[in-house]
């Protein structure tokens, strides 16, 4: 059995997961809510918050599973990347744990999680395939030839704000809450995404760029007053939206035509998008529950993780970012 633990920026989570794959527990503790007065996530904000929560969600998992630290094997843990003060409160949590029951710990890369979300039951997603990920903080494709985390390959990646990041600075920019993607996604069925013709950047290669994408919704809502803005605005959060899917969806198929791949599949919090889900409809989905951060899916990479043995984890270090 293995203990998972996340805390790389404003989810506390803790998970128990069998090594073929199968979810005892996953528990999540959001703090969307304390963040959604700022905008966004305040690092130092999350990182007192984990402090707060970490030891109360890994019980809750113990106790959903039926278990308790006696059953565990392994201590798996985000190490980065993130909030490195956020990472910390989730490092410290596992080093103490596993060093109490001298048992091995295993470090987990938090990309390498999510694409580890589809190697869980019932999806256990068998490689190759190209895999899109997409989140607040990234936006990568990736050649996935086997589970573990050496045998995945960067094709292409974002060269300024990742989807998830333009999702959320878009909402705020039309006056929606925190998190803007779930914002603009329940907004925009209410409006038409081809009221707005908003530009998508052809970058070399297979890479992102949604700066452009940002500055344009910026003018338009700049043109509008506060009545037409109050008129558009699902309007302008579906053909935003529209343009932000368009580019993830074209870049996707590109690269897994340039790699002879049959199977795409997408992770990551922007997979929990329903305009990118139907826009892909060939695309193996992480379910919802494992497309946001979580612990069963720091878990499931760490089956493929090489692991640290008691006591030399001690020296391990987070890092903010790859």
């Amino acid at each position: 059995m293995i203990l998972g633990i996340e805390t790389s920026c404003d989810e506390t989570a803790a998970a128990l997961v069998t090594q073929d794959g199968k979810i005892l527990a996953n528990v999540v503790a959001s703090q969307a809510d304390l963040h959604a007065k700022y905008g966004g996530v305040v690092p130092e904000v999350a990182s007192r918050r984990h402090l707060e929560l970490v030891t109360p969600v890994i019980r809750e998992g113990l106790d959903e599973a039926g278990a308790t630290l006696d059953d565990v094997d392994v201590v798996a843990v985000t190490t980065g990347p993130g909030l490195i003060g956020a990472l910390l409160v989730g490092l410290s949590a596992a080093k103490a744990l596993a060093w109490a029951r001298r048992l091995p710990l295993a470090p987990v890369d938090h990309l390498h999680g999510h694409v580890a979300s589809l190697f869980l039951e019932p999806t256990s997603l068998e490689p190759p395939f190209t895999c899109l990920l997409a989140s607040g903080g990234h936006t990568m494709i990736l050649d996935v030839r086997d589970r573990g985390w050496q045998s995945v390959r960067v094709l292409g990646t974002t060269l300024d704000d990742a989807a998830g990041e333009a999702f959320d600075k878009g909402a705020r920019l039309l006056g929606l809450g925190y998190p803007g993607g779930r914002e603009i996604d329940r907004l925009a069925r209410d409006g038409d995404a081809n009221a707005y013709d908003f530009p998508v950047a052809r970058v070399p290669g297979l890479d992102f760029s949604f700066s452009g994408l940002k500055t344009a919704l910026l003018y338009a809502v700049r043109d509008l007053s506060e009545d037409e803005l109050d008129a558009r605005r699902a309007d302008l959060a579906a053909s935003y939206q529209h343009a932000i899917v368009r580019a993830l969806v074209e870049r996707v198929r590109e690269a897994a035509e340039r790699t002879g791949r049959e199977r795409i599949a997408i992770v990551g919090g922007v997979a929990a998008n329903s305009a990118l889900r139907e826009a892909l409809p060939e695309a193996d989905a992480a379910p919802l529950a494992l497309c946001t951060d979580n612990a069963a899916m720091i878990a499931s990479a760490a089956r493929w993780a090489q692991t640290v043995e008691y006591p030399r984890y001690l020296a391990l270090d987070a890092y903010a970012s790859r």
